[in-house]
């Protein structure tokens, strides 16, 4: 494994961690959170499209493809399905939310192979997955830092937490790559279409749900776009 590789595949941990910080220390406005996850919502969306769609339909393997998306599908709303269930069951008592805890620690296991098969299938695809999760992260960790504050955890306790998600995140992203170095086209295009579905799902039911709900304006709807063209524009002029 290149140490580049390695780098880039762990800025989203070093989001995490930030975001734990940030949110154990202060909390961000509704209509600033709005802004920024309606522009990670147009930048993964546009990763999805620009590049990692088209090369799961290059692949030539369509049966791959369409069952590792219906399995991505399946996976991401029973992972939802398990989230409500645990949160439900701590019913707002509990100092640490274990329920929420626990789902975003799958959360962050899913997205860590999702970063290692984008870099088992190129550099390319693998920076653009990185840096698209990257900024999910960063919500992630700032979302459960003010959980963790809202119900009365101290701040060293939610940055512990937080490096313990980073650090999850970080080795299941090392362990996939580890594994899926060398393997066939066809498990890797399963896998890539098990992530694009994944992204789609984080940007339709988490990050535009979410900014929804915090307020929005037509400049902070707009910010959507503009992630959507940077990411866009990069990909005509490289």
């Amino acid at each position: 494994m290149e140490a580049k590789a390695l780098v880039i595949m762990l800025i989203p941990s070093a989001a995490v961690i930030s975001a734990g910080l940030l949110g154990a220390t202060r909390s961000l406005s509704n209509l600033w959170r709005s802004a920024v996850q309606h522009f990670a919502a147009g930048v993964v969306f546009a990763a999805i499209a620009t590049e990692i769609i088209p090369d799961v339909m290059r692949a030539g393997t369509p049966g791959s493809a369409l069952a590792g998306f219906a399995a991505g599908v399946a996976a991401m709303f029973a992972m939802r399905w398990l989230a409500d269930r645990l949160e439900a069951k701590d019913s707002g008592t509990a100092i640490l939310p274990l329920g929420f805890l626990a789902a975003v620690s799958i959360d962050c296991v899913i997205d860590g192979v999702v970063i290692g098969t984008g870099f088992a299938v190129g550099a390319r695809q693998g920076v653009l997955v990185a840096a698209s999760l990257a900024l999910e992260m960063f919500f992630l960790g700032l979302a459960t830092a003010n959980t963790m504050r809202g119900g009365g955890t101290g701040v060293a306790t939610v940055v512990a937490t937080c490096i313990g998600l980073a650090l999850i995140l970080g080795l299941s992203a090392v362990v996939g790559l580890t594994l899926l170095a060398g393997a066939p086209a066809a498990i890797l295009t399963t896998l890539l279409a098990f992530g694009s579905a994944a992204l789609l799902y984080l940007v339709t039911e988490e990050l535009l749900i979410r900014a929804h709900d915090l307020g929005e304006t037509r400049l902070v709807t707009s910010l959507f776009f503009l992630g959507f063209m940077a990411v866009f524009a990069a990909e005509l002029l490289s």
